[in-house]
């Protein structure tokens, strides 16, 4: 859900908060560590962050993934039949034929279990669902004077498998690293770009894709069974795709009958940064 300065922007962000985390970590007193060490198969106490070698446990997870730039653009420029939305060429704004516009702040919310392979490693599945979320923006044919602007609803449903690391705390605190990947459902709604004149009604669709997340964030366990884990995470969830098929253009005064328009699909990256707050209970 962002372009190529706000994904690195991102990542950038991400990776210097796992620096911070790492040296906080590592700054911890060594007889902190060898207590660590001497503990792998010992039981889990409210004493220590991780759960104990051979947990399970079952999560729920609220999240929010912050404001960022796309851009929906023909998959086939050139497309004639079904006709392709913008066309090639440049735009008044000197970019390719497009719509650029940014998704809005989506909150999430996300249910899964998991399983402590051994005193630092954990495996993660789980739902994570996205309530419906704009996309606002404006479009920049040359022949059109005046505003271009584009709206659409989003919503998203996505399975994750995910390994994370649990670094060396202190007492009750920890820090975590973690990767993992799956599928991600995007669903669209219809597209209304607005002219002076007309509004365009683009055909919404359903794109099933890989995704990937990255995450790193801090632990603290609360009860002997409780744990909570406060992440930053990055997360690229494919492409939004509009629908191929029947659109139309639309006079808003009333002065001629809707124009129906064959349309093939237009998409646009989706991807995103934000906060993840889940609670684990140890079954």
């Amino acid at each position: 859900m962002t372009n190529g300065s706000d994904t690195k922007f991102g990542f950038h962000r991400l990776l210097f908060g796992t620096a911070l985390t790492v040296v906080a970590t590592v700054a911890s007193p060594t007889s902190a560590r060898a207590s660590d060490a001497d503990a792998e198969t010992a039981p889990a106490t409210v004493g220590t962050a991780s759960f104990a070698r051979g947990d399970f446990y079952i999560l729920g997870a609220a999240t929010l993934d912050l404001r960022a730039t796309s851009r929906f653009r023909d998959r086939n420029c050139s497309s004639e039949t079904p006709a392709a939305l913008y066309g090639c060429g440049t735009g008044v704004d000197g970019a390719d034929l497009s719509a650029s516009g940014e998704f809005a702040r989506a909150p999430g919310f996300e249910v899964g279990a998991g399983y402590v392979a051994t005193k630092r490693v954990r495996a993660e599945a789980s739902l994570q669902y996205r309530p419906p979320f704009s996309f606002n923006g404006r479009a920049n044919f040359v022949q059109t004077s005046g505003r271009q602007d584009v709206s659409a609803d989003i919503s998203s449903l996505s399975a994750l498998f995910s390994a994370n690391i649990d670094l060396p705390g202190r007492g009750p605190f920890s820090s975590f690293l973690g990767c993992g990947g799956g599928l991600s459902r995007k669903t669209i709604g219809e597209t209304h770009m607005a002219f002076p004149r007309t509004t365009t009604i683009v055909p919404g669709a359903s794109r099933t894709g890989f995704t990937f997340m990255l995450t790193a964030g801090a632990t603290v366990r609360i009860l002997e069974m409780v744990t909570i884990d406060l992440g930053w995470r990055y997360l690229h969830a494919g492409a939004v795709e509009t629908g191929r098929g029947k659109g139309r253009i639309v006079w808003r005064d009333g002065s001629r009958e809707p124009l129906e328009l064959d349309l093939a699909e237009t998409d646009a990256k989706l991807s995103s940064h934000g906060l993840r707050v889940s609670l684990r209970y140890a079954l």
